[in-house]
């Protein structure tokens, strides 16, 4: 049924999408993204893992697009853009003013009724775009040289409301555009997209004529245990001294994919570990595909959350076996101090741009599990203050404190120290900046960067004083583990 209707779109004085809605096919997310995708160019899926139902919006919505209308990407200073029709442009600037500027001149209102992003930016922020807000050293090699930033903007995308078993095709022409070509074939064209996408709703979802054989999967460490147990020493110097109070060290290993197509091994993944903030985006030059399980930062409207983990074990093979585990990560001196000091920086970073007296806590210290560990959550909730928009979010809690450490900037220059390699989006964020300002970005963890023929699977643990190295490089291995056995297994 249309959600839009002719004279409605026609005769709006503000930019608005046109949208329809259809019941949701009994397929998964995952077949509706290689259905609806076909082989468009640049095909993301932001998918998220089932609830029971409710106002829980982590679990509710999955978002699918292809053929993007503009790339934006940023090398440090250096700012890209590439659209359909123009080649590439380029200059020298400030990364989040010209995504301000971006995001300015391509806003729409959000109606009532409608998913919360209908049109909008998807992509990823890498770790090392905190270095546009704070002085940081830049010793660490960048190995995989990709953006610091990379974002695709779609004005026709797919949504599906698990709660609702409903199927949003929307299309939103940018408000500059709305404003100033012709409406009616503005409505034309979005009812030609729209239509192409329900067309590919009855076909099989599209498969390669041929299929590369499979080779052996090769894994290559960054560090082995020995050495990664001596860097968590020299962590714990700095704790002694007092330059920090925890930090997350991580390493990172290198997969020979063998032939792996990086679809069949997200497919693989979000079977083996269902998350809230799972996704594949299948860039140029980089396919990043992963199962987060964590938020490092929602925008509805003028709420802002954020829901950091802290604490980890790994599952039990039995139920007594698993609750006995929950029961000792929920009971461990260690890790509720470490889960803790992560709850009060992130009150501090909301802080710094939600209303005073805003910003609290509505759970604390709750334990949610995945297929191979369990984790202590906590959420914490604000009012954006008047005059503060996404951008401002943005860069009071990135990166997230929960991969960085306390306090975040004397961590990220002992990370710089003691890793080897710089992270690429590795613990930056993947999600969306929508046509109607809000946002919604994972912590990039349980994710792997492909590029190259090779897939870069990086963990890490949190360091506090009383941290055994050799049990941290332990929980580096139990989270590495469901992506080592999608790898194994796509």
């Amino acid at each position: 049924m249309p959600a839009t209707t002719r004279k409605a779109f026609l005769t709006a004085s503000v930019p608005v999408p046109f949208a329809t809605t259809i019941p949701l096919p009994a397929v998964s997310a995952f077949d509706l993204y290689q259905r609806l995708t076909a082989d468009d160019p640049c095909p993301v899926l932001l998918e998220s893992g089932h609830s029971s139902g409710g106002a829980d919006t982590r679990h509710r919505f999955s978002i699918i697009a292809a053929n993007p209308s503009l790339i934006f990407r940023t090398r440090g200073r250096h700012l890209e853009w590439i659209t359909r029709d123009q080649p590439m442009q380029s200059c020298i600037g400030d990364p989040m003013a010209a995504l301000r500027d971006l995001l300015r001149r391509m806003a729409v209102p959000r109606p009532a009724g409608i998913p919360p992003f209908y049109g909008g930016g998807i992509g990823f922020l890498g770790y090392d775009l905190a270095q546009c807000f704070e002085n940081l050293p830049r010793r660490a090699p960048d190995d995989l040289h990709l953006p610091d930033l990379e974002l695709a903007f779609f004005d026709t995308v797919a949504v599906i409301d698990h709660n609702e078993a409903l199927l949003w095709l929307v299309f939103t022409p940018f408000g500059e555009r709305f404003l100033k070509e012709p409406r009616e074939a503005l409505y034309k064209e979005g009812r030609a997209r729209l239509a192409l996408l329900e067309s590919r709703l009855s076909e099989s979802a599209c498969q390669p004529s041929t299929v590369p054989p499979v080779t052996a999967m090769s894994v290559t460490p960054g560090l082995d245990e020995t050495e990664y147990v001596r860097r968590v020493r020299r962590c714990l110097e700095y704790i002694a001294r007092g330059d920090i109070y925890q930090a997350n060290l991580s390493h990172r290993f290198t997969v020979g994919l063998g032939g792996r197509s990086p679809r069949a091994v997200y497919e693989k993944l979000r079977d083996i570990n269902p998350s809230p903030f799972a996704a594949l985006l299948e860039f140029p030059d980089v396919t990043l595909a992963g199962c987060s399980p964590e938020r490092l930062v929602s925008l509805t409207g003028s709420d802002v959350e954020t829901r950091p983990i802290a604490g980890t074990r790994p599952r039990g093979a039995t139920p007594d076996e698993d609750r006995r585990l929950t029961e000792d990560l929920l009971m461990n001196g260690k890790e509720r101090a470490e889960h803790l000091m992560l709850v009060d920086l992130e009150r501090n970073d909301l802080g710094r741009v939600c209303e005073y007296g805003t910003v609290r806590v509505d759970e604390f210290m709750v334990v949610e599990r995945y297929s191979h560990v369990s984790h202590i959550v906590s959420n914490i909730h604000g009012r954006l203050a008047p005059g503060r928009d996404a951008i401002d979010v943005i860069q009071a809690v990135f990166p997230g404190g929960t991969v960085t450490g306390v306090p975040k900037v004397r961590c990220m220059e002992i990370i710089d120290e003691l890793e080897p390699v710089r992270r690429g989006p590795y613990t930056g964020s993947i999600g969306y900046f929508s046509a109607g300002g809000d946002l919604d970005l994972n912590i990039t963890i349980r994710t792997l960067t492909i590029t190259g023929g090779h897939a870069y699977l990086q963990v890490g643990a949190g360091i506090v004083a009383d941290s055994d190295p050799v049990r941290e490089y332990q929980e580096t291995l139990f989270k590495a583990e469901a992506l080592l056995k999608a790898l194994r297994e796509a």
